[in-house]
């Protein structure tokens, strides 16, 4: 059976303990890494370290080394954001479980035309987002629509906010199915 192959920052054939510790240890220095500081460390002379170093590669070992560093920390970095999302979508999806139970509890005539509005802003915010859509908002849907709410009669206002109730609970209903 065939040995895997040897990572280049791993102990070469034919190189010694000896010259896999000095290695190991330029290696480990990161960018700051440098032959003096190795001698230095060890207790060895510069011309045997400068000797291993061109023996067995040791720059271009230490920057394969480097780069799989940084591979591996953005892949932890790509999952740690994964896990984020995946916590956040379950923390969403109770706290909406919660939230939809007390709206379906409420009785929207009891609510004033402000806090329906909000309720409605906040659902479409939150369905856009879901979707993949900007932070567009109900009050981009009545601008597109060239609805200005603050320049609505009190009667318009209020049949605008019935119509986005309806709109709301049509939405819940279709949700809860």
């Amino acid at each position: 059976m065939a040995e895997a192959p040897v990572e280049p920052w791993e102990r070469q054939s034919g190189e010694s303990p000896q010259a896999f510790e000095a290695f190991a240890a330029y290696r480990d220095l990161g960018p700051a890494r440098s032959i003096t500081k190795v001698a230095q460390e060890l207790g060895k002379s510069r011309p045997l370290l400068s000797r291993w170093s061109r023996q067995y590669a040791w720059v271009m070992r230490a920057a394969a080394y480097d780069r799989e560093q940084d591979r591996l920390f953005v892949a932890e970095q790509q999952q740690a954001r994964r896990d984020i999302a995946r916590r956040h979508a379950k923390l969403a999806q109770a706290f909406l479980g919660k939230a939809v139970a007390r709206l379906q509890g409420l009785d929207p005539r009891e609510l004033t035309p402000g806090e329906l509005l909000r309720y409605f802003q906040v659902a479409a915010d939150i369905e856009r987002r879901a979707a993949g859509e900007g932070l567009a908002g109900a009050a981009a849907l009545d601008e597109a629509e060239g609805t200005d709410l603050a320049a609505l009669s009190d009667e318009d206002r209020k049949a605008r906010m019935e119509q986005l109730r309806r709109e709301l609970e049509r939405r819940l209903t279709e949700e809860a199915r």
